[in-house]
């Protein structure tokens, strides 16, 4: 059974000072590796493991995303569904790298930014909403076809071209200084 007493500090005295060494609450948590074992290597093999359910996961999410959208919708936009219907597309945009899906991000930063920037999210355009999701559910569901990225990249131009001006239109600008819009953070090929 584990002390709860905590460790005491070692003293080392010596004619004119003291060292006194607090002790270490990581002393023994980390293992130190043998001589060929390489712990990125082991985690890399994990998830090319795991690589399988990747889509089941992104099929899953973009569910979400969609029972997210048509609540949101069906209640106009009020706050409760619209945040629900954003965490959706946010949690999109934060796992499709590591998922496999890089190509989903830009649209779901898009749909991000449509909602947390329009001034009056009950006005967004329902037809934008949807155009959003079904482009990302398209993406997942086509990213592995020979035409993907090309496609891909016509409809993210487009959707982020619609939003910016919806954006510029009917929402408020982005924080940025002389009212120049700072770049995306996701590729934009």
């Amino acid at each position: 059974m584990t002390s709860s007493k905590p460790e005491k500090p070692a003293v080392a005295s010596f004619a004119d000072h003291e060292v006194i060494t607090p002790p270490n609450p990581f002393d023994g948590a980390f293992a130190h590796t043998a001589g060929g074992d390489d712990p990125v290597a082991r985690a890399e093999a994990a998830l090319a493991r795991l690589a399988g359910e990747f889509t089941g996961w992104m099929n899953d999410e973009c569910d979400r995303l969609d029972v997210a959208r048509r609540k949101a919708l069906t209640a106009e936009m009020a706050a409760p569904q619209r945040d629900a219907l954003f965490r959706a597309a946010h949690d999109i945009k934060g796992q499709a790298v590591t998922l496999g899906f890089p190509l989903v991000v830009a649209v779901a930063e898009s749909l991000c930014r449509l909602i947390e920037e329009a001034r009056d999210p009950r006005r967004i355009p329902v037809a934008l909403i949807d155009q959003h999701v079904d482009a990302i559910r398209a993406i997942i569901r086509e990213h592995s076809a020979a035409h993907a990225e090309a496609i891909a990249t016509q409809l993210t131009r487009s959707l982020r071209q619609v939003c910016e001006d919806y954006l510029r239109r009917e929402g408020k600008e982005r924080d940025a200084p002389d009212g120049i819009p700072s770049p995306s953070i996701a590729p934009l090929k």
